[in-house]
């Protein structure tokens, strides 16, 4: 008997289509509602910004190691 478990594929995890986007946004929205959505958007985006920010490696920046020099 072979390994039929290796076969199967492990996750069928595929984009959302149209339907099940409205419907997140949906349940989101009634969640949340109307008035915290463009304040957490724009938390996301500014999250989103500093991440990307300390990716990069931008100089301005100094690390934490180098205030330890004592």
């Amino acid at each position: 008997m072979e390994n039929s478990i290796l076969s199967l594929p492990i996750l069928m995890i595929s984009m959302p289509g149209p339907l099940e986007l409205v419907l997140i946004l949906l349940v989101v929205l009634l969640l949340f509602g109307a008035k915290r959505l463009p304040e957490i958007a724009r938390g996301m985006g500014e999250a989103i910004r500093e991440f990307k920010k300390s990716i990069s490696g931008n100089k301005d920046h100094k690390r934490d190691s180098d205030f330890d020099e004592s």
